[in-house]
């Protein structure tokens, strides 16, 4: 099993947490909650108005997430969704755990690492949109998500 940190609609709550829900797709257990451990810039962007975690350490938030126990038949479902490696690169990231749900759960304020999908594949000028520190498709920011089967 491989861990995921999830920032974004794959979130439970967001418009694509289905996917981590769906069978079909493998197997994916929700382990935690947790923050990165350094700065990254989580923004909104391209006419999709698609979450993307760059992967420049040191600036923007500490970005909150969940923590996933993935098997391989959801790695290769979730490289597939996330277009990894052209459009996200599948990397490890540090993480603090906030809180969890139970046994086999890291210790809550512990760190530890997992992988995420985050980009160094962007328009220069991402870096100069707003970041967040936890993203919600049906947040007030008033940029709607639009899911990949309304895409055209």
């Amino acid at each position: 099993m491989t861990h995921i940190f999830v920032y974004g609609t794959l979130k439970k709550g967001q418009p694509n947490y289905c996917k981590m829900r769906d069978i079909t797709n493998g197997k994916a257990e929700f382990l935690c909650h947790a923050r990165t451990v350094e700065k990254y810039p989580l923004v909104i962007a391209g006419k999709y108005n698609i979450p993307f975690l760059l992967n420049v350490p040191g600036k923007g938030q500490r970005v909150q997430g969940e923590i996933y126990s993935v098997d391989d038949q959801m790695l290769k479902f979730l490289d597939l969704f996330e277009c990894c490696p052209q459009m996200y690169q599948r990397t490890r990231i540090l993480l603090e755990v906030e809180h969890g749900v139970g046994e086999g759960t890291p210790k809550v304020g512990s760190t530890t690492e997992a992988f995420v999908y985050s980009t160094t594949s962007y328009e220069s000028e991402w870096l100069q949109n707003s970041t967040f520190d936890s993203y919600d498709a049906y947040g007030d920011h008033g940029l709607v998500y639009v899911p990949g089967e309304a895409r055209h």
